[in-house]
This record gives structure tokens, C-alpha cells and sequence, in this order.
């Protein structure tokens, strides 16, 4: 809100803030129903951004709006395995089970599916957005729903990917969170119609080695 604030008072008409999807949506909106538990403060803190937005255009006419991606991964990423993203978090924990020769563990039972989106293809769509976007409504930034994979997808994919050969199991006492967080939104497909999102499927053998080499000159993030 400062920022936006600051925006503003310099007289900048156009704005992106980038958001996150917080809950599994059907018909769009990010103000239906309440948010997680596990993450109260920092949804509505999302759900403010949207507030904000709108009321910046009602009362100044200013083009303010937010871009909502999928779950994100790319090089610089945060790997940790607590609390880092999911893709990159398999990484880490793939690295670490073939240094080690231990099994390598996956939270919950791979079932729950999601959609990816690299680093790179958000940045360029958030430039898009920022030209040509012109609605404060915020948009969907997300692949095909035909990209959609599952958790075990994943984790097969980064196995193939790092040269893992050991054990690979399913941690059943670790809860599945949401089978699909599978966004559907008109403003979605108003997005970039031309746009040609990298498939996780087939960028995993390019992509997946890239962050690793980047993890491992990066040890604070190990």
C-alpha cells in the first residue's frame, strides 16, 4: 500500500503488483469465501492489494492492477526445503538424496496437481500486462490447463532430470493440500492469446539442471 502510495504521489498511472492464488477458484474471484488458516494474514493482505487497486481508480483514475501467477520456479529461486517452493523444493531434496544415497521423500501422497509457470515467461507476461493490460480487475497469469501436473508428476520429472536411481517415497502422513488449486477466469483467457508458455514436461531437462547449477553456487539457500 505504501508503494502504491508512492506510485501516486509520482504520478505514475500505470501500476503492476503482483499477487498470489490463495485458494482453489472456480468461477473467479479472490474475494469468495475465507482464506486458509495457515495463511490468514497474508491472504487478506493479497485480497487488500485488489481493494487498493479499485479504489486508486475510482477516486484518481489511475490503471492499478495485480497479476495473479500460478505456482512460480526458475533460477534464483528460494530451495529450501521447509518453506521453499514446490518444484524447487523437490529439487533441493532430490540434490540432497543423491549426495547422500538416501531415499528420496515427498510430501503427502503426489496425488494433488498443479500448474507451473517459469520465472522467465512471468516476467515477460508482467510487461505485457503493464503495456497492455487495461483493467483494473486483476488477471491469471497461468499455463493450459492441459499442463496441469500432479505432484508425483513432478517428482518423477526432477528425478529423471538430477540422475536419482535411489528410492523415491510417499510421505502419507503429511496432508495433501487441495487435490487441484486449478484457477478458471474469463480474465484469463483475455490474457496474451499468442503467448507460448515453457511446458513443464518438456523444459524439465533444460530447466531443472539450470537451477540446480544455480542452487549449488548459492549455499545460503542450502
Amino acid at each position: 500500500m505504501t508503494t502504491m502510495s508512492s506510485a501516486y504521489s509520482k504520478l505514475l498511472n500505470l501500476f503492476t503488483v503482483l499477487s498470489s492464488l490463495q485458494r482453489a477458484l472456480g468461477d473467479f474471484s479472490i474475494h469468495n469465501g475465507p482464506p486458509h488458516s495457515s495463511n490468514y494474514g497474508y491472504s487478506m493482505a493479497k485480497r487488500m492489494i485488489d481493494v487498493m487497486n479499485r479504489v486508486y481508480h475510482e477516486q484518481h483514475g489511475c490503471m492499478f492492477t495485480s497479476v495473479i501467477p500460478t505456482n512460480v520456479y526458475g533460477p534464483h529461486d528460494n530451495f529450501n526445503v521447509e518453506d521453499g517452493h514446490v518444484l524447487t523444493g523437490l529439487i533441493h531434496k532430490a540434490y540432497l538424496a543423491k549426495k547422500n544415497n538416501t531415499p528420496f521423500t515427498v510430501w503427502g501422497s503426489g496425488k494433488p496437481r498443479r500448474q507451473f509457470i517459469y520465472s522467465l515467461d512471468l516476467a515477460r507476461l508482467m510487461i505485457w500486462v503493464t503495456r497492455e493490460y487495461q483493467e483494473v480487475a486483476p488477471i491469471i497469469l497461468s499455463v493450459d490447463e492441459a499442463d496441469e501436473v500432479s505432484i508425483k508428476e513432478v517428482a518423477e520429472m526432477v528425478v529423471e532430470a538430477t540422475g536419482f536411481e535411489g528410492e523415491v517415497k510417499y510421505d502419507s502422513s503429511k496432508a495433501d493440500v487441495g487435490n487441484r488449486r486449478l484457477p478458471r477466469s474469463s480474465l484469463q483467457q483475455r490474457g496474451h492469446a499468442g503467448f507460448k508458455y515453457s511446458s513443464c514436461r518438456s523444459a524439465a531437462h533444460f530447466t531443472f539442471p539450470s537451477i540446480i547449477a544455480d542452487a549449488l553456487t548459492e549455499s545460503s539457500r542450502f
